[in-house]
């Protein structure tokens, strides 16, 4: 995989958008979006970050993935509830393209597996904003994208895309195996994002401190169990990292608050739904974790 390439962002929410418009510094980035209006303003206005970085790049946007040139990388950025359709949009295009998957929980290669036979790398991220508008996102936590191989890619590839972000003002880490820390972010997102669309709270100190630290302790304990059941030994101990995060003082609404805000799918099923399934195929009890999985599935069931 060359060092320089042409990258294509596939979905423009916060993570795609923050992706989209740092790797427009440094390469061509194209967007493929599901609405006519997004391309038409993102080709119009470009597309803007605030916050810790302050910068406004061109990118090329289309609905239609045939409109769009030609990538060496594909970033599928979306949402994991929208993984389905965007893989399946993209089907039969960019074959000469890598694909790198960068959503939360396990299974997404999978699923892009299932379209096509690009080479695949896979990829969680901690960075997190706020997305303003079709063309305006706010860059707020600066943490690191984890990426690692998975088919017909090799940890050299790895370390290209994550050469290429660093060079783009992102933060990130190669991994022969992406395992370790892909479960690491599953345990803490399974519990972050599920405690706070339970509680409405948004990720504060609250998480790390009576009385709902220690619920958040427990439920990562029980993560941390399924893990070790699974054979996966962490890259970072969750608790630590939720500390961490809490610690900083951001306050950031986890995406599954977001979601159930606003009366949409959340990716409980991704997130949760897989740190629960995993559990229970490898004989490791998880009762609280199963709770909360099957609270945030009623609160969906509650608006749809």
């Amino acid at each position: 995989m060359a060092a320089l390439m042409n990258v294509c962002v596939a979905g423009a929410g916060t993570i795609g958008s923050l992706l989209a418009a740092h790797l427009g510094r440094v390469t061509d980035v194209s967007v493929l979006v599901r609405r006519e209006e997004h391309a038409r303003a993102l080709n119009r206005d470009g597309l803007r970050v605030s916050g810790r970085a302050d910068f406004t790049v061109r990118v090329t946007a289309a609905v239609d993935p045939a409109d769009l040139p030609e990538p060496d990388l594909v970033v599928v950025a979306c949402k994991g509830s929208d993984l389905e359709a965007v893989a399946a949009g993209i089907e039969g295009e960019f074959g000469r393209a890598t694909v790198m998957t960068i959503q939360n929980g396990l299974g997404a290669e999978d699923v892009v597996a299932a379209r096509g036979r690009w080479p695949l790398l896979s990829s969680v991220t901690f960075m997190s904003g706020t997305r303003h508008s079709d063309t305006h996102v706010e860059y707020i936590l600066d943490a690191a994208t984890w990426i690692g191989p998975y088919r017909a890619t090799t940890p050299a590839d790895a370390r290209t895309v994550a050469d290429l972000l660093v060079g783009a003002g992102l933060k990130a880490e190669p991994y022969d195996d992406l395992r370790p820390a892909q479960w690491s972010k599953l345990i803490f997102n399974a519990t972050v994002n599920g405690v706070a669309a339970l509680t409405g709270l948004p990720h504060d100190h609250h998480f790390a401190e009576e009385p709902l630290g220690p619920l958040v302790h427990a439920l990562m304990d029980e993560g941390k169990a399924a893990a070790a059941a699974a054979g996966v030994q962490l890259a970072e101990d969750p608790w630590e990292m939720n500390v961490f995060a809490t610690q900083r003082g951001f306050r950031h609404s986890p995406s599954m608050l977001e979601d159930v805000r606003a009366h949409r799918p959340t990716e409980v099923e991704l997130i949760n739904g897989s740190l629960v399934r995993s559990a229970r195929a490898n004989g490791a009890p998880v009762p609280l974790q199963e709770t909360v999985y099957a609270l945030v599935r009623g609160r969906e069931e509650s608006y749809s």
